[in-house]
């Protein structure tokens, strides 16, 4: 474990990430080949936390619109992410990857409840813990669920998935195919430029915890083992100390 950058990481995965060309629900072929990343990076030896949307099934704006009260509109939110949890879970044990779900919202029928000092104990026997129901409060994101589950696993980093976008840009790629690509950059100059990277909620828990948090495209495969070890992928965010590659 020594040449390993990164023991212990919080993988957040967008619900978004699990839909294949639909667009929605779940495409078995893609939360399979998640799920091989997910045992690759596994297999290193380190510690994984992961971090699920429910963007796939239900997002609270989306109840919002439709004339909900938003609290109503983020626990059924909630509801979506332990779903995910759930059929991950499954395609991770088939892949011989032991596995816990530990909820926000008491679910004991079906998952463990969110024990923080559990949730370590699972990590340190080499148990994947999947954290769902967000942080269990509405009007609060699954970015800010991200941050402060891997403050309270003290974390080495966030691994932020997107898809098929490599880092975060001085302007939304998508939209601007000239974009720069922004290999590191502090919490604060992410925050003065008002990148849209995740909630401001979310990037101060990171930066009071000194928690680095690196976005990378999972469709590329290998990503996960390449950041934990060190290699440069995607962008890294963090302090002035880590964005300049001083160790923290």
């Amino acid at each position: 474990m020594s040449e390993v950058r990164y023991k212990r990481i919080l993988l957040k995965l967008s619900g978004e990430a699990l839909t294949g060309v639909q667009g929605f629900g779940i495409d078995p072929e893609i939360i399979s080949g998640i799920a091989d990343e997910i045992s690759n990076a596994y297999s290193l030896g380190i510690q994984i936390a992961i971090v699920v949307g429910g963007g796939n099934i239900f997002r609270g704006v989306q109840g919002s619109s439709w004339g909900m009260d938003k609290a109503a509109a983020d626990y059924v939110g909630m509801l979506a992410t332990i779903m995910n949890c759930l059929i991950l879970q499954e395609v991770l044990t088939r892949k011989g990857v032991p596995t816990r779900v530990q909820t926000a919202i008491a679910m004991p029928a079906v998952a463990e409840p969110f024990i923080r000092l559990r949730a370590i104990r699972h990590l340190e026997k080499g148990r994947v813990v999947i954290f769902g129901g967000g942080t269990g409060n509405p009007h609060v994101t699954t970015d800010t669920a991200a941050a402060l589950r891997a403050a309270e696993m003290k974390a080495d980093a966030i691994l932020m998935a997107k898809n098929h976008v490599d880092g975060v840009y001085e302007e939304d790629p998508k939209k601007n195919p000239n974009a720069k690509h922004i290999d590191s950059i502090t919490f604060e100059e992410m925050l003065s430029r008002q990148l849209k990277v995740m909630d401001p909620a979310a990037v101060s828990i990171c930066q009071q915890n000194s928690i680095p948090l690196v976005v990378f495209d999972f469709a590329r495969s290998g990503s996960i083992e390449k950041i934990v070890m060190g290699e440069k992928i995607g962008t890294l965010i963090g302090t002035a100390q880590q964005a300049t590659g001083v160790s923290k």
